[in-house]
């Protein structure tokens, strides 16, 4: 992200020649996915033979067998009939020998598209990959539906990882079968946060928020001044504080002016930004917008990676002093009980008492401050958010069925009403 951003290579002209070359480069080099673009080169050829036959037959058909019945009727034969029957037949096999025309281009197309993502992260500092099955990250969308596939990976590792994808994912079965597209934007952290989501206002759609999970309802928390205009914050019940601390008023500010069409989740140890299209494109402007938005909030992160859950230094403090695995020596008295020697210190010599475990005074110098601090990472309730129930869905769903169930109802009482007259 350090190197000057260079939007040129997405558009440069390319030949049929270098994509092609490109491709095979991949397959060489271990990146081409297995049987990219073939299956979808072919269903885009066959939808292209059906269109051109549906559109262009008829009239084809027609025409050339006039042409071919009007020169029969001037020759005085008939055997302009018996050619016009053959007329659909040699249009279907023309076009059938265009498929693998369509199939070629079309990978070819894929091809350049790839070269130019390539030579664009290259431009950039980064690399790319055309495609990752199931890619392993925590945020939510990587959880749901099946088929799960992240494409055109751009990816970089200064001045920390990050990666812009698409992503794909499909739920339902039969004519129920829904895919689902995103878009979205993973940058890596130097250390574990509490689960924190910003559901933007503006993506939202007519029944409410466009994420694929719902979230119980009381951990939405409330910002000051215009933030609550832009985002919903949800964050565990407990961590408010700690989302205060996050969220600084000119945190959220950056967020306004640079995200305000994207949903942001924060989990363990990643950010992301999230979008119902696609965000890996051959658009300059999508890419500098991206760029933009990650650039805004990067050197904020350094803030972010100060944050220690004091619930972790309370559970380290709590656990008792470690003893010998041995236990006690059979037959000796336990400290401080009656016969046990005494110690220097110990309340039977009259010296102070023996300062608790755990106690900095317990140590024999004076520990440096940042030792005492919590360790990073985030105690188990602040992992995850708890998920909700999308009541709007629930209601949809409800009157769909009953308007199934009560129109009919409806019909037939009148029907029989109608009949008894």
């Amino acid at each position: 992200m350090s190197v000057p951003f260079d939007p040129r290579p997405l558009q440069e002209p390319i030949s049929p020649a270098t994509a092609r070359a490109f491709r095979k480069h991949l397959g060489q080099t271990g990146r081409l996915p297995g049987g990219a673009g073939t299956a979808a080169g072919v269903i885009v050829a066959i939808v292209v033979v059906i269109f051109i036959v549906l559109v262009f037959g008829g009239v084809l058909s027609a025409v050339i067998g006039g042409l071919i019945v009007a020169a029969g009727a001037q020759s005085g034969t008939g055997a302009a009939l018996s050619l016009t029957t053959l007329i659909p037949l040699v249009i279907l096999i023309g076009l059938a020998a265009l498929i693998p025309f369509f199939v070629r281009r079309q990978r070819t197309a894929q091809a350049a598209a790839w070269y130019r993502l390539d030579r664009f992260a290259q431009a950039n500092g980064m690399s790319f990959e055309p495609q990752r099955p199931n890619p392993p990250l925590p945020g939510m969308i990587f959880s749901q539906g099946s088929s799960r596939m992240a494409s055109n990976l751009v990816r970089g590792d200064r001045p920390r990882f990050v990666e812009f994808a698409n992503y794909r994912y499909t739920t339902g079965s039969g004519k129920n079968q829904q895919t689902h597209t995103w878009g979205y934007v993973a940058v890596h952290l130097s250390t574990p946060l509490p689960h924190i989501v910003l559901d933007a206002v503006g993506n939202n759609g007519l029944f409410g928020s466009n994420l694929p999970v719902a979230f119980d309802r009381d951990q939405h928390l409330s910002l000051e001044g215009d933030f609550d205009r832009y985002f919903r914050l949800y964050c565990p019940r407990g961590y408010e504080r700690d989302a205060l601390y996050l969220f600084t008023p000119d945190i959220m500010a950056r967020f306004v002016d640079n995200a305000a069409a994207l949903d942001v989740e924060i989990v363990d140890d990643w950010l992301f930004f999230y979008g119902k299209r696609d965000f890996s494109t051959l658009d300059p402007a999508t890419w500098s917008w991206l760029f933009g938005a990650v650039a805004a909030m990067i050197d904020k992160f350094a803030q972010w990676e100060r944050w220690r859950d004091d619930r972790l230094g309370q559970v380290a403090t709590s656990v008792d002093a470690p003893t010998s695995p041995l236990g006690p020596v059979p037959g000796s008295p336990a400290a401080g009980a009656p016969g046990s020697p005494a110690t220097p210190g110990s309340p039977a010599l009259g010296g102070p008492s023996a300062p608790a475990p755990g106690d900095p005074a317990a140590l024999p110098v004076a520990p440096p401050p940042g030792l005492l601090r919590p360790p990073p990472g985030v105690a188990a309730p602040g992992q995850r958010l708890r998920r909700g129930v999308p009541w709007v869905a629930v209601v949809i769903v409800v009157v769909v069925v009953l308007a199934g169930v009560i129109g009919p109802a409806i019909a037939f009482i009148g029907g029989l009403l109608a009949a008894m007259r």
